[in-house]
């Protein structure tokens, strides 16, 4: 992590990542980008659902193969480059057929470096296969959830699951979240975990590095009337008035109170739930 001498408020506890130690290009594959209008949190409907989110600078959008559907064919890794949507890199890989694609970097590989996707893939960090050919106690990212779905979980910098069982046509994954989850062994999977794993460390310094990035700000429950939070009111500082923490709508919150849905579709799959809190395993 790179840090500064503290000229201003801001830069006294900012923190960026070494991007010249691991970035090898610094201007996208032009045929792989294209613009996009980023939701800023609202639906089809033009409502907001999730708070917190708008401005920001502008991002160009590089098209990332979640689909892998080369098989069988080597592509040889031209480029590590960073990408504003993501928080992992991303690098432009060239398949022995010419063709060129963007796919998300694991880490330990290098510009130069190979990988397949395959059925019979050897078991080493960037290759890609299917989950029952992993052995037991490797890492894997790039994740699908249903056969020939595309990769869904574990995409961020840093994040991996471990295969922990196979049993009954499926495997099951201790997923970064320390939940342990069923997944049809038929789908594929990436070896490895995902790149830039420093990204968790990296302390913004001040809000307005908040605002570059899209992120708007967030008022306190406790700091509101009570008309606007059941948190609020109150003179002077104030506990909350009730046993559990609530979101703005009511609903419990923090704390490691249990949010999911008592009937969602995949609770059969769910092997053992996610612990909460700091001393998580």
């Amino acid at each position: 992590m790179k840090s500064f001498h503290p000229v201003t408020p801001g830069r006294r506890q900012m923190t960026v990542l070494p991007f010249k130690k691991y970035l090898t290009a610094s201007e996208p594959h032009k045929a792989l980008t294209r613009g996009f209008k980023r939701s800023m949190g609202r639906n089809a409907h033009g409502r907001i659902t999730v708070r917190h989110k708008g401005g920001g600078h502008k991002r160009l959008f590089r098209e990332i193969d979640f689909t892998f559907d080369k098989k069988d064919i080597p592509a040889r890794i031209d480029s590590v480059e960073y990408d504003p949507n993501r928080t992992g890199y991303v690098s432009l890989v060239v398949y022995r057929d010419g063709e060129k694609r963007y796919v998300l970097l694991p880490q330990t590989l290098k510009v130069n470096d190979t990988f397949i996707v395959s059925e019979k893939a050897p078991i080493t960090p960037g290759n890609r296969t299917l989950l029952k050919n992993i052995p037991v106690g490797t890492f894997v990212y790039n994740i699908e959830i249903k056969p020939q779905g595309g990769a869904k979980m574990v995409r961020s910098a840093g994040n991996y699951a471990e295969v922990v069982a196979h049993d009954a046509g499926y495997t099951d994954l201790k997923m970064p979240s320390t939940e342990v989850r069923k997944v049809r062994d038929m789908c594929w999977a990436s070896v490895g975990t995902v790149s830039n794993e420093e990204n968790y460390l990296v302390n913004l310094g001040k809000a307005g590095r908040s605002r570059w990035l899209g992120i708007r700000p967030t008022v306190r429950g406790t700091a509101m009337n009570p008309v606007d939070h059941p948190h609020g009111g109150g003179e002077g500082r104030q506990g909350r008035g009730t046993r559990r923490a609530k979101t703005l709508w009511g609903k419990p919150s923090g704390k490691g109170q249990k949010t999911r849905r008592a009937k969602k579709y995949s609770n059969r799959l769910i092997v053992s739930r996610r612990k909460v809190g700091k001393k998580r395993e």
